[in-house]
């Protein structure tokens, strides 16, 4: 993985947080149903991510970035619910919202800048 590659690397480091998380709500609360979704959505960012970056063009790249983007958002929902419904308290809660908000950033200032180059 290149080092200088932002996006990939926190989305990467996002992913290993959420699998972990996953373990803890698993493991701790029992909890199999939402905690499945989050895995789900948070470890897809990084894939989506990664198939951008291979992507054939730049409408792929473009494509699978916008996947990520939603996939994102579906994260940042999951961890919301799951800390209002007390699965996860702020302490864990909040470093969770604070990197997928982060991502979030990171992924529209890239597409805001796709997008303003086909201008």
């Amino acid at each position: 993985m290149k080092k200088d590659n932002v996006v990939q690397t926190k989305s990467y480091d996002f992913a290993i947080k959420i699998v972990n998380i996953y373990k803890y709500l698993c493991e701790e609360k029992n909890e199999y149903i939402l905690s499945k979704q989050l895995l789900k959505s948070g470890t897809s960012i990084g894939a989506n991510i990664e198939e951008a970056i291979g992507g054939q063009s730049r409408k792929d790249f473009y494509a699978k970035l916008t996947i990520s983007y939603k996939e994102a958002r579906e994260t940042k929902y999951w961890l919301r619910l799951l800390r209002d419904t007390n699965y996860l308290d702020e302490e864990r809660s909040k470093p969770l919202i604070e990197a997928i908000d982060e991502l979030l950033r990171i992924i529209g200032s890239i597409q805001k800048t796709i997008r303003n180059s086909n201008s």
